[in-house]
């Protein structure tokens, strides 16, 4: 008479043989650690503002001409009942925007006591940068835009990490009046 098995027993027995069957784990991979921004052009560079910088991108909106002040700001334009004063980044910086304007943008940054829409000549979206592409060490640029250039990733172009709260924070930038 054969031995019999205990239901524990044969449970146990079922757990080895599934185990044995069972097919291995896949190969993990090394997950690749990401930075994200909003990516933009300027003439004929290419930016990269921080996510958390731009609380939205928004199609140029009409806007309304200001008297009295720098030719680099466009106006006033009514966002959603908010007064969004409308700035020509590429202007700030001394260079003409593009004649293009179904691909303007406008970067909308809300820091602190500021709110501004800063227009741009495109935007491309959410970019994604590996961090070890990162790097400090910056291409030649003029002086009047070092200050708000924090890094650059490198893929086949530079992308300039460009930080619009530091924009926000420049006392050039706040002084709009002639």
């Amino acid at each position: 008479m054969a031995e019999q098995t205990s239901p524990f027993q044969r449970l146990q027995q079922i757990d080895q043989s599934c185990r044995a069957l069972a097919a291995g784990l896949p190969a993990q991979q090394e997950a690749v650690q990401t930075w994200s921004g909003i990516g933009f052009r300027m003439g004929g560079r290419l930016f990269v503002a921080p996510m958390g910088e731009v609380a939205e991108v928004l199609h140029e909106p009409r806007f309304t001409l200001l008297p009295g002040v720098k030719s680099w700001v466009r106006g006033v334009a009514n966002v959603r009942g908010r007064l969004l004063p409308v700035m020509d980044l590429c202007g700030f910086f001394g260079h003409e925007l593009s004649n293009r304007r179904k691909q303007r943008r406008v970067l909308v940054v809300d820091h602190q006591e500021i709110f501004a829409g800063l227009t741009v000549d495109e935007v491309f979206g959410m970019q994604h940068f590996p961090v070890d592409a990162f790097s400090e060490h910056l291409p030649p640029l003029e002086a009047n835009i070092q200050a708000f250039i924090h890094g650059v990733f490198q893929r086949e172009q530079p992308w300039l990490v460009f930080s619009p709260y530091a924009l926000a924070q420049n006392q050039e930038f706040l002084d709009v009046a002639v």
